[in-house]
Order: C-alpha cells, then sequence, then structure tokens
C-alpha cells in the first residue's frame, strides 16, 4: 500500500509530527491508542474522520520507515 496519500509532515501542523492528510491525528496518537489496548473500532468511533484505509497507510509507513 502506498501511504503518501494518507500522511503528511507539516511544520505548521503538531511541529511537523506525521499526521493523517486533513486532520490533527498524528501516527503517534494512533500507535498510543492501540498500545493502550483500543481497537480499530473504538478508534473509528471516536475519530469518525479515520477510515479503515488511514490505519493501513499508519502500518505502511511504518514498515517503510523501519527498513
Amino acid at each position: 500500500m502506498e501511504w503518501k496519500p494518507f500522511i503528511v509532515s507539516d511544520k505548521e501542523i503538531l511541529l511537523g509530527k506525521p499526521t493523517i492528510i486533513n486532520t490533527r491525528i498524528s501516527i503517534e496518537l494512533i500507535l498510543e491508542l492501540l498500545s493502550a489496548g483500543w481497537t480499530e473500532d473504538m478508534i473509528y468511533e471516536s475519530y469518525p474522520k479515520l477510515k479503515p484505509v488511514h490505519l493501513q497507510a499508519v502500518f505502511a509507513y511504518l514498515k517503510a520507515k523501519t527498513v
């Protein structure tokens, strides 16, 4: 999956942290929620702008950054 259409880093938004495009939802926040035991459904319910493709992009982004 290509993550670039879904994740951006803009120094004007959250000091340049990677975020889901057109939101202030950071990759860091999503990872914190998942590590705290949140399910994907809980995330979608709390952040209705997010769709499954956004979480797929988060995981693709992480994979690309760790290779």
